[in-house]
């Protein structure tokens, strides 16, 4: 089968031929029809610290995929061959507490398709039955392909409630936007997304009822004003990794506001703690997707009216990954999507 894969421990990513997954008896086998390139991918061919960390060479790559079940082990039960699907890409371990206690999101052995364990940028993909969500007609390959970051959006967005709630987004990447379309959808009253870079706080606002704030040329304490805020923001999502972004959520939320951290530094960054606790606000990390239920609630969301479609802006044979990839690492896109078939 064709791969790319991270085939040498420097920038780049190649396109080789690879033997087809043999599956086991709890496995399905996937023929992958459309894959999304992520940031960790983006990492991944950068081949930057964390990725000389974190990732074994050789490696085929990718985790954000749709296809359909070809083959499957004696031992799956409740799925079909011929069978359309997505999956969750977290591999689980079944000993910790939180593994043991039904919280799979949280278990401390979990390791990532295309980062740890052979991933999805192949033809075929092997991938625990317990991993497989299937798709409903709804839902297309394209958007399949996505779910994975769209998860992570829908994760945390829906940390806090935010019905009739002032939301600030810190972060216009595909992440941050889904997540303000997930807000608005939800039921937010103002929802407005920051950023530097203006390509995306375009998209934001084609993709999205949303407030897009170039920080760099417009003072947030402005926006507040023209929306008729007395004190400030009552949920923050942090989707930018910048500490200069969380400084000025902090300063911008009321008294007891609520923040969600998707987004993660560089490196250590210094923290005004004392903001935080006089300001009562409360932290929360976010980290992948709550197995299974952000599933369950997106897919619920998508068919009843989400949409993010939008947030694609780019399509590519896999033939043509190198321009992908570029494209990619541009910060001028959206997200990338490329096709198997």
């Amino acid at each position: 089968m064709t791969a790319l894969v991270k085939a040498k421990p420097e920038v780049g990513l190649w396109m080789e031929r690879a033997p087809v997954p043999e599956i086991g008896p709890d496995d399905v086998l996937i023929r992958i029809r459309k894959t999304g390139i992520c940031g960790t991918d983006v990492h991944i061919w950068n081949w930057d610290d964390w990725a000389q960390r974190t990732v074994p060479v050789p490696l085929i790559t990718g985790h954000e995929f749709a296809g359909e079940i070809v083959d499957m082990g004696r031992n799956v039960e409740g799925l079909e061959i011929g069978q359309r699907c997505s999956g969750e890409g977290h591999l689980i371990g079944k000993k910790s507490r939180q593994s043991r206690a039904g919280k799979f999101h949280l278990d401390p052995q979990t390791r990532g398709i295309g980062v740890n364990e052979p991933g999805a940028f192949a033809e075929y993909l092997r991938l625990p039955a317990f991993n497989v969500v299937p798709l409903p007609d709804a839902i297309d390959d394209e958007i399949g392909a996505i779910l994975d970051p769209l998860g992570n959006a829908v994760h945390t967005a829906l940390s806090f409630d935010l019905v009739g709630e002032d939301v600030l987004i810190t972060g216009a990447g595909p992440i941050g936007i889904m997540a303000a379309a997930v807000a608005r959808h939800v039921g937010a009253r103002h929802v407005v997304i920051t950023d530097v870079n203006q390509d995306r706080l375009d998209l934001a606002a084609r993709v999205t009822d949303v407030v897009p704030v170039n920080v760099a040329q417009q003072d947030l304490r402005e926006v507040e004003g023209a929306l008729r805020m007395k004190e400030g923001f009552d949920v923050g999502l942090e989707m930018s990794g910048s500490q200069a972004a969380l400084d000025q959520m902090v300063e911008n939320l009321v008294m007891g506001g609520r923040i969600a951290l998707l987004g993660i530094p560089p490196g250590k960054s210094p923290v005004d703690w004392s903001r935080i606790v006089f300001k009562a606000i409360t932290l929360k990390g976010v980290y992948g997707r709550e197995i299974f239920e952000t599933w369950y609630k997106m897919i619920a969301m998508l068919e009843n009216g989400l949409d993010v479609r939008g947030v694609i802006t780019h399509r590519f044979p896999v033939s043509d990954y190198v321009e992908a990839f570029e494209t990619m690492r541009s910060g001028q896109s959206g997200k990338v999507v490329l096709d198997w078939t």
